[in-house]
């Protein structure tokens, strides 16, 4: 045995007594009480220990971009058009310094699974993919990352963006995405996005439905598309701003929608909160969708943090923990089983949105195992607890400790 964690406070049962965790050769071998073995010790001490954070939708590509693009004009953010300015300028060098300080923080928040998006158009062809994939290669000891790629500046009317993408997932990129608010023709990208992921047999993870009122959505298209295509479990959306428009029972009557069709929503609530309601001066709308209530009407959701210190989002860490107690408030989710399933939202449920299959403290599994400042998910939520330690195929990759008070 290589590895023996004690004294675990599992993720699915934090209400039970501690174990002890077993690993060899990466892989979780043992489960169970007072675990005989020779081999190093790290002691959980009765910390919550849970597989690595997900992060299901960042933007690595466009990272950290905020000091190089155009100011916002009054309250219009004119995000889109701000980082299309500057992306002709990015170099794969560019590219991986800047997407590498962001992996690094997202490593040190104790994630070791990511799907992050690419964006492919003419202004930036392939010198985005190569970079991340460059990065991912080199973080491999770290992290697992998928990417979706994707056309942020339209595909209708887009001609090359449509033959980098081909060319992509000829590469072996298994997720393709859309982002039809920008483009004339919203329905023929959403079409071209399924004949795509049919052609290649591949995972859909579209930006949808941004927005400031419930009008035009396109989600009931998604769904539409997903059952006609028999791709339940392999779409998924984020944002879902105009969802945060509905009322209970509409939202619970879409909810269904969505679970009966097998898409998943990601919940993006510091881009969210930023981007909406720019048309309001006072009493601004929030525009972040109840991922609980979705959750409660059998609808697969993650919490993600989106972009990071770019037009779009002008601040963030990579903290997913931070992401969902920002979740719980705008939302107000209170009680201890709902700020659970927040918990649930950046762990167990985004690796179900992914199709990690071998994601999860159980026996045969990677031995990825984040020890967490927590007893609880709840108290993890709730005050915003890291991780102690990180460990990516049973090998020690992060340590954090706490901080500590000198007295006098």
């Amino acid at each position: 045995m290589d590895l023996i964690i004690r004294n675990a406070r599992l993720l699915g049962a934090p209400d039970h007594p501690p174990v002890d965790i077993g690993v060899r050769g990466g892989q979780i071998i043992a489960i169970e009480n007072n675990l005989l073995a020779n081999a190093p010790v790290h002691d959980a001490e009765g910390h919550l220990v849970c597989a690595g954070l997900v992060e299901t939708h960042i933007h690595l590509d466009k990272t950290r971009i905020i000091d190089r693009c155009p100011p916002e004009d009054g309250r219009n953010v004119n995000a889109v058009p701000r980082v299309a300015a500057v992306k002709p300028t990015f170099t794969e060098e560019d590219v991986y310094h800047r997407a590498r300080q962001t992996l690094e923080a997202c490593l040190r928040h104790g994630t070791t699974r990511m799907r992050t998006h690419v964006e492919l158009d003419a202004g930036v062809e392939m010198r985005s993919l190569d970079a991340l994939t460059k990065l991912r290669d080199d973080y491999a000891w770290a992290i697992d990352i998928e990417f979706c790629v994707f056309p942020q500046e339209g595909l209708t009317n887009n001609p090359r963006a449509g033959e980098l993408l081909v060319e992509a997932l000829k590469r072996g990129v298994r997720v393709i995405g859309a982002a039809p608010n920008y483009d004339p023709d919203k329905a023929g990208q959403i079409r071209r996005i399924f004949e795509l992921a049919r052609e290649f047999d591949c995972d859909i993870d579209m930006h949808l439905d941004s927005g400031n009122s419930p009008a035009d959505m396109d989600i009931h298209q998604v769904c539409a598309l997903t059952r006609e295509h028999k791709l339940g479990g392999r779409v998924a959306i984020g944002h879902g701003c105009k969802y945060a428009t509905l009322p209970p029972a509409d939202l619970a009557a879409l909810a269904g929608q969505m679970a009966d069709a097998g898409v998943a929503v990601t919940v993006l609530p510091a881009t969210d909160l930023y981007m909406m309601g720019r048309d309001q001066d006072h009493s601004v709308r929030r525009g972040v969708a109840d991922a609980n209530v979705l959750v409660e009407h059998g609808v697969n959701c993650s919490i993600a943090s989106n972009n990071i210190l770019n037009p779009f989002t002008p601040f963030g860490d990579g903290n997913l923990v931070r992401m969902a107690n920002l979740q719980a408030n705008v939302c107000q989710i209170s009680g201890a089983r709902r700020l659970r399933e927040c918990f649930y939202m950046v762990t167990e449920r985004p690796a179900m949105l992914m199709n990690l299959r071998d994601y999860g403290i159980a026996i045969g599994n990677p031995a990825d195992i984040v020890v967490m400042d927590a007893r609880t998910p709840e108290q993890a939520v709730a005050e915003v607890r890291g991780p102690l330690a990180v460990f990516k195929n049973g090998r020690r990759t992060v340590t954090r400790p706490r901080a500590e008070l000198h007295r006098p």
